[in-house]
Order: C-alpha cells, then structure tokens, then sequence
C-alpha cells in the first residue's frame, strides 16, 4: 500500500510504494496538497501493482501519466498525436520558406505518415526508434542515399522544434544514424558537348532558362520567377532578389545572353515573364521537365520505366545531372578561364552583393569581364 510523507524544507508530498521488482521507491507528487497527494500515490501504487503482473501496457502507463498530471494541475494533459503535430509545424513552415521547399516538406510529412499508417495517431512522444530505423529501410529500398538523409534531417528538424515547443521530450530521430550516400550520383558540372547538344532540342524559352543557368549560375526557381523588371538592356544588368538566401543580385548581362534578350520580344509591361510558358511552375516540375530534355539527348534515363533486368523498383544508376548543376558548370567555366575565386562566388551568389555604389562600378566591370571569358554555346 503506497504511503505519503514530507521531506525535512520540502513543501510537496512524496510517495512511497514498491515497484514491480521488489525495491521501495519514493517520487514526490509535485503537490502540496494532502488529499492529492495521495490519490497520486495510489496511482504509482496501481501502476506498479500492474506491472508486477507483466500487465502494464504503454497505453496503460500513458494513461496513468495523464491521469498524475490532472490530479496534480486540476488540467488535462496537453497531447499531440504524430499527425496533429506534423501538421501545425508544416502551416507553422509555411511562413518560413519558400513554396518550393514547402512542397518538399510536405511529401516527406505524407511519406512518413503513410509509413507509419494507423500509429500516426499516437502522441509524439509515443514514437520510438525502432519505428524511424523501419521508416529509413523502406526509403532505402527506393531512394538513393543523399534522399533518404534528407528525409531524415527535415523530420530530425520537425522533432527538435517539439522539443522547444514542450510537445516532446525527446529527438527519437537522432537516435537513428544516417545511411551512406552513393556517390555515383554526385552533381557534376556539364561539359560544353553536352551544352550543345542539350540547346539544340530545347524549345526557345528552355534556351533562354538554361543560358540564363550558364551565364549567371543561378537557381532555376530564380530564374523562372525573372520578368522584364529584373532586367535593364540601358545599364547591362540583371537584377532580383535570391529566394533561397534573400540576397539582392546584381549581375551584368554577358554578351551571348545578351544576344538571346535582344532576340525575343520584350514586353511593354515590366511584370511580364521572361519565360511565360514556365513561370509560375513548382520547381519540381520544371526540373522534371528538364529531365526529360537530358534524356531526351541521353544524358539521363527517363523517369518512366525501361527493361533493365533489375526490376521497376530497383535504384538506378544517377549521372548526376540536373539544372542545379548548370550553377557547377558555371563555377566550373569561370575558373576554367582563370577568374578567381571571389569573383566566381560573387556571380554564383555564395557573397553578397549588397555593397557601396562606388564598389559595385567597379565590381561591375569585372564581373562583366568575368561572365565574358565564358565561351558562347549554342
């Protein structure tokens, strides 16, 4: 039979009982009411009772926890389920990053849900390990490694803010180890034989996004976004705002991207797109559809199935190509041409371009000499 007592300077109560080896132990009740502190006792003394009897059921002691936390608080314990957390930190996320990285956390939430199936239902803290180790293996078998990481991080992160939030007690996702990323699929930058031959069967707005990839080394997303208010023929110069850093860019026009602006008709109004057919697109979308223009030169596989012997589920070798690596083949062609490393990050965006007027004349000139030693293609 539990017992209750005051320690000598303590104001709260504390329980005595016996666990379910045999050992006394002694918890305070976290109140210094008498009649609560008992019936807080009791509880221990029932849920140890229970477990002597191998019946004590993690639902069980769940539900002994809440019905402590109501004796002691005259309140409800405060519970999410997986699901309802998961779905306050994605609108919470909504007003944090950009819709491209929005549609990104939103499949991994889908995927580890439908993984999960009916224990999405579960309070948080309820979710174990083992259950995220099983969640990795199922990713495993159908991604490569760098994704299933990625994954991992975006939920590692979900759990670290319940942590801040009081919504979990701990990060069970950083009990679970990353897996090993494959290599073979590395970006790498595109050789100027593989430009050609991907400019030669691109449509003229794909042209005009993938010029725009080489000459300034910027993010497709950036780059589809781009109307004719970012760009000034008078001055020679690109200009908008980063989505991913938040950085003013400022870049000169080279002259072959020049070539291409002077080619297409420009619209009177200067919130027109640059690239009408594409802008507005998600970025998985476009990067989907320049897949297809990789494939379509054989660069890449298609996406859609091809007789391999290995079986449609089965992981295929990635070359490593995608428009993010027209940012690489720009480094690559600027430090081909002997510009230097400074020079090379302020074009690509790795430093900021926000400095004084009388700097950015002269950072002008030889940015504009810098995007001029890269050869013209296509």
């Amino acid at each position: 039979m539990a017992t209750i007592h005051r320690r000598e300077g303590t104001v709260n109560w504390f329980a005595a009982f016996y666990l379910p080896d045999g050992r006394r132990a002694q918890r305070s009740t976290g109140t210094s009411n008498k009649r609560n502190a008992l019936r807080i006792a009791l509880k221990y003394d029932d849920a140890a009772r229970i477990g002597k009897q191998k019946r004590l059921t993690e639902k069980r002691a769940r539900e002994t926890i809440a019905d402590i936390f109501a004796i002691a608080n005259d309140a409800s314990l405060p519970s999410n389920t997986v699901e309802q957390y998961l779905t306050s930190w994605l609108a919470a996320k909504k007003l944090e990053v950009a819709d491209s990285s929005m549609i990104e956390y939103n499949n991994v939430v889908k995927s580890f849900s439908e993984h999960l199936g009916d224990k999405v239902k579960q309070p948080v803290d309820a979710l174990q390990a083992h259950e995220v180790e099983s969640y990795r293996t199922a990713l495993s078998k159908r991604l490569s490694g760098s994704s299933v990481n990625k994954h991992l991080k975006v939920l590692r992160g979900a759990w670290t803010k319940a942590i801040r939030l009081g919504v979990a007690t701990e990060n069970v996702f950083q009990k679970v180890d990353f897996v090993e990323s494959n290599r073979g699929g590395q970006r790498r930058a595109f050789t100027l034989p593989e430009l050609n031959k991907i400019l030669l069967v691109a449509s003229q707005e794909w042209r005009g996004m993938i010029l725009f990839g080489i000459y300034t080394g910027q993010r497709l997303g950036d780059i589809q976004r781009l109307t004719w208010q970012n760009i000034d023929l008078v001055q020679d110069e690109i200009s908008f705002v980063a989505r991913k850093t938040h950085r003013q860019i400022n870049l000169p026009i080279a002259s072959p991207l020049r070539k291409y602006l002077d080619g297409i008709a420009s619209s009177d109004d200067p919130a027109q797109p640059l690239f009408p057919s594409l802008h507005g697109w998600d970025s998985a979308t476009l990067s989907g559809q320049f897949r297809n223009i990789l494939a379509s030169v054989g660069l890449v596989e298609t996406k859609a199935h091809t007789k391999t012997g290995k079986g449609r589920n089965t992981k295929r070798e990635d070359p490593g190509l995608s428009f993010h690596c027209l940012r690489h083949t720009a480094t690559s062609l600027l430090k081909n041409a002997g510009v230097s490393d400074v020079v090379a990050r302020e074009i690509i965006g790795h430093e900021s371009a926000a400095i004084s007027r009388v700097y950015t004349h002269i950072e002008a000139k030889t940015l504009k000499h810098a995007l001029n030693q890269i050869p013209e293609i296509g």
